[in-house]
């Protein structure tokens, strides 16, 4: 028998080794160094700025070259220091990516700098927040004061309103638009970019809104295992499930990557066990779901569909003398993809056509009224999907806008700043929805309900179901 002290840290060190893996935080390039020379660091600012302009798809879709430029010389300038951590030069690199504002050319959270800190007996602030209504209100309370209320808005921290807070942290993410950094922060979570962008903290005065009463408090910091890793549920969380509910099937896919024989083995048995309960609803839950591969989510709506079709409306790549030395030195060149990319001159942007995928043979495919379930917190492909069933007729779409655009800069490919061995995700494509709007917002839902993150309740299911009846 396990004792019950070595069981809770196994606990924490899966829940931390999930955290990593689902979002490739921690990986097998970082560098071994734990500290970097100016040179060094200006060296990599350099490299970071000529190759996003150079790989980058169109790295001035929403900013402009002269602002982009302006930025990046800010940061360099501000390189003043002989030696800089891991988390100090990420942070740098950050706010050089991030100016694109495009969700898929990142510099991704700093996990090695955070797991190094977790283990060695860190701290974090210990208020998770959700954003609704434009406010930052209390989603969990781990501070042991139980005073302050989960719904209850927090109006300043150490004395600095939430919304300079706010600012003080978007320039480390990777976004569109305000609304999809306040969807990424509930992603990974307030504290843990609280902890990035403002460090250690051994207290901190909270001034809290609630029921019309502005009340101060003094909170002690939380041991990042034990206070918060433990007692955290990940925002995404899809898994596959199949169950039944009132008159309805209710299928969660899972995320659209890993094993593909799995998935679609999944996918065969759940749709054979659907069609032989004869329901007249079948609910899709994309929500909470990091996305992946066409190929998963095409497999799916096949059987759906009424009639062949694509996930996309156009897909155009951009090859570039940087690419291609990335991919004779990391890729298949045999691979018809790559051979494309290859074959295209420097910076030249070209068509990548797919075929129409076929829907399953009429006996196994479903043919009774469709929901799709979204939310802000479904990413990438799950959101393209959403969009590529909603503009078929395949079914209807029920929840809350995406935050990330159905018509997108992605098709990432990933390469290292030389000196730091920092990854870099770069988007070399871009893919526009079946119906071929281009419009800056995300997936919008046919019917609308709130998804509310504040507390465990299931509004979008509870509140379709109800009108299914």
């Amino acid at each position: 028998m396990v004792p019950i002290l070595e069981y809770q840290r196994m606990r924490i060190r899966i829940h931390l080794l999930l955290f990593v893996s689902s979002f490739s935080l921690f990986t097998a390039a970082q560098t071994s160094s734990s500290s970097f020379s100016k040179k060094e660091i200006e060296e990599d600012l350099s490299y970071l700025y000529s190759s996003l302009k150079e790989a980058h798809y169109n790295p001035f879709a929403y900013v402009s070259e002269e602002d982009f430029k302006a930025n990046y010389l800010k940061v360099r300038a501000s390189v003043k220091k002989d030696s800089f951590s891991l988390l100090e030069a990420t942070n740098l690199f950050q706010k050089v990516i991030t100016a694109i504002n495009n969700g898929h050319t990142s510099i991704e959270f700093p996990g090695q700098s955070y797991g190094e800190y977790a283990y060695s007996g860190g701290t974090l602030f210990p208020l998770e927040i959700a954003f609704e209504n434009k406010k930052a209100l209390v989603r969990k309370n781990w501070s042991g004061n139980d005073s302050i209320a989960v719904g209850s808005e927090v109006l300043s921290i150490a004395g600095v309103p939430m919304g300079d807070v706010l600012s003080g942290i978007y320039p480390q993410i990777s976004a569109e638009r305000e609304y999809f950094k306040k969807v990424k922060i509930e992603l990974y979570s307030f504290p843990r970019y609280y902890w990035q962008v403002f460090g250690e903290q051994d207290e901190f005065e909270v001034e809290i809104m609630s029921n019309g009463s502005v009340k101060k408090h003094l909170l002690k910091a939380v041991s990042v295992l034990e206070g918060y890793e433990l007692k955290r549920t990940e925002v995404i969380n899809a898994e596959m499930r199949l169950e039944y509910l009132q008159s309805s099937a209710y299928l969660n896919p899972g995320g659209f990557g890993g094993d593909e024989e799995k998935f679609r083995q999944f996918i065969d048995s759940a749709f054979t066990d659907i069609q032989s309960k004869k329901v007249k609803n079948l609910i899709i839950d994309l929500r909470n779901n990091p996305g992946g591969n066409d190929s998963f989510s095409d497999y799916l709506v096949s059987y759906i569909a009424h009639r062949p079709f694509k996930w996309n409306s156009s897909f155009t790549l951009k090859t570039s003398k940087f690419l291609k030395e990335h991919i004779r030195k990391n890729n298949d060149t045999t691979e018809f993809f790559w051979q494309e990319a290859l074959r295209h001159k420097d910076g030249e942007i070209y068509d990548y056509a797919f075929e129409e995928y076929q829907p399953q043979p009429e006996t196994k495919r479903y043919t009774g009224e469709v929901y799709v379930l979204i939310n802000r917190q479904s990413h990438s492909q799950s959101a393209v999907t959403a969009a590529q069933i909603q503009d078929y007729d395949f079914g209807t779409i029920v929840g809350e806008e995406t935050g990330d655009y159905p018509s997108l800069y992605a098709s990432i490919f990933q390469y290292q700043l030389p000196r730091t061995g920092i990854p870099v995700n770069v988007s070399k494509g871009y893919m526009v929805r079946v119906n071929g709007s281009t419009r800056e917002e995300g997936v919008i839902p046919d019917i609308y309900i709130k998804d509310h993150l504040l507390d465990e309740e299931d509004e979008i299911l509870t509140t379709l179901l109800d009108s299914l009846k």
